[in-house]
C-alpha cells in the first residue's frame, strides 16, 4: 500500500517558482523537506516565510494563537496538514477560520504537501500549516 508506515517519498509535482516561494520537496514519517532543509517539527509556510517549530503536539491542542501570524496578510487559501490522517481542530478553531474570509482545508500532511505545491504553482496565495506525517491525533 502506498504511504504506509515508514514510507519516505520525494515529490516534485510543480515547476520551480521564481519568486522564492518555498516548495515541499519531500517528506517522511518524521520530517518535511523544503529545498535542501529537513524540518523535524511542525511548520508554517506563510508569505514565503517558514516558522518551525509551529503549533502544538496534537491537532486537537491547537489554539487561536497558533493562527495569529496569518492574519496580518491573510492567504487566499490555507491548507492544514494534520499528520497521518485527516483530523479537524476544535470547533472554536474551525469557526474562527471560517470568519476570516479565506478558504481553508484540513487534510493528511502528505496530501497537504502535494496540494500546497500545486496551488503555489497555479499562482494562488496559499499558506500551509503542517504537522509531521507521523502525528496521529
Amino acid at each position: 500500500m502506498f504511504g504506509g508506515a515508514g514510507t519516505t517519498f520525494h515529490l516534485d509535482v510543480s515547476p520551480d517558482i521564481q519568486t522564492g516561494t518555498p516548495l515541499l520537496r519531500g517528506y517522511g514519517d518524521d520530517y518535511l523537506e523544503i529545498g535542501r532543509t529537513r524540518y523535524t517539527q511542525g511548520l508554517s509556510l506563510h508569505q514565503s516565510n517558514i516558522i518551525s517549530p509551529w503549533g502544538s503536539a496534537e491537532v486537537r491542542e491547537l489554539e487561536l494563537q497558533h493562527f495569529q501570524h496569518l492574519m496580518d496578510i491573510p492567504p487566499e487559501v490555507l491548507i492544514i496538514g494534520t499528520g497521518r490522517k485527516t483530523i479537524f481542530p476544535q470547533e472554536k478553531i474551525l469557526e474562527y477560520l471560517s470568519e476570516q474570509g479565506f478558504g481553508f482545508e484540513c487534510m493528511d500532511s502528505r496530501a497537504a504537501a502535494r496540494t500546497y505545491n500545486i496551488l503555489i504553482g497555479e499562482g494562488r496565495k496559499t499558506s500551509a500549516l503542517f504537522f509531521l506525517p507521523n502525528v496521529r491525533r
